[in-house]
């Protein structure tokens, strides 16, 4: 029996997921952020060296027992100083020649597509596209917090705290969001939300896109300004959609298959309707699918792939129904 160790790691959760070669789930684990810019090195290395061993210990397997890994890491490739430290860093308790290492962005992919030819649009903390076709592999979007990462959570909130401000100084008509922020932070004057933003915990990335929940609740509250930010959002992400397509030269008449993963696609019904209306204008040709697998899931099928011995067609669809989706 082989088997193969998923790692996600996001911005504010990592999933872990052990798996063998006929799909079935051996061991399942949730950690905290893997964003070694927030939490920092040690704090990575020491999560991560936690998380493998709790679920390797469910199914009662030794490191050098395990076949293979893939860890998708956020930020990953995006400081070519930090490429080899990244790739050492589930080494130990993981033996270095079974496992690898990129962007996680590839975990999405290779999940919600179950690792065929298409592209997955990531809004969680961050945002990002990223699709494989035909052998060749791109991505945009995923610049970061401070010039890019649109359509994400952080983004959303951060744009829903900016309407805050210009509700409460008279710019705009106030609408549900103000009255919403202000009991959520508890404020005595609208100008204390600054104190409350700019504490340094706050304003960790993952903690502020945490507050993006609330700009949904002010778009089904009837908040027209919190609404318009998921259709800027799902605007967003259709662009990076396209400029994935582009580089991967997909012929024009080509129709590819799109999946989505992250956790604003938790507000379903503010965002998929307006992705999928965006994807379906001018001259685009995609074909938007639900995610078959978890990126954990992804995770584990492309350290089958990186292995040598991807998990076959039958091997994936057990392990879709094992995971009840």
């Amino acid at each position: 029996m082989s088997t193969y160790l998923g790692i996600d790691g996001g911005g504010s959760k990592t999933a872990f997921l052990l798996i063998d070669d006929s799909g079935r789930v051996l061991g399942s684990h949730t950690e905290g952020p893997a964003y070694y810019l927030e939490i920092g090195w040690d704090a990575m290395r020491a999560m991560l060296a936690r998380g493998i061993q709790a679920t390797l210990a469910q199914a009662a397997l030794v490191p050098e027992a395990l076949t293979f890994a893939f860890l998708g890491l956020p930020a990953y490739g995006e400081d070519s100083r930090l490429l080899a430290a990244l790739d050492a860093v589930a080494s130990p308790p993981l033996t270095p020649a079974r496992y690898r290492c990129d962007c996680d962005a590839v975990c999405g992919w290779a999940g919600a597509l179950a690792g065929a030819d298409g592209i997955n649009v990531i809004a969680g903390t961050g945002s990002m596209a990223y699709g494989q076709y035909q052998g060749r592999a791109a991505r945009a979007g995923g610049w970061g917090e401070l010039f890019s990462d649109e359509g994400s959570a952080y983004w959303i909130a951060r744009q829903g705290l900016t309407l805050f401000s210009r509700m409460s100084d008279g710019r705009i008509e106030r609408g549900p969001l103000y009255e919403i922020l202000r009991r959520h932070f508890k404020l005595q004057s609208d100008l204390d939300l600054c104190a409350a933003i700019y504490d340094q915990a706050q304003v960790q990335r993952s903690n502020l896109a945490a507050l993006a929940p609330l700009m949904a609740q002010a778009a089904r509250a009837g908040d027209g300004e919190a609404s318009a930010l998921f259709v800027d959002a799902a605007e967003e992400l259709a662009r990076m959609v396209d400029a994935v397509r582009w580089q991967l030269k997909v012929p024009p008449q080509a129709t590819l298959a799109v999946s989505y993963s992250g956790g604003l696609f938790q507000q379903r019904d503010l965002l998929l309707p307006h992705l999928q209306a965006k994807l379906a204008t001018g001259n685009r040709r995609y074909q938007l699918v639900a995610p078959r697998l978890t990126p954990a899931a992804g995770a584990a099928l492309y350290a089958a792939q990186h292995s040598g011995a991807p998990l076959s067609g039958s091997a994936i669809d057990a392990l879709q129904a094992n995971l009840g989706i």
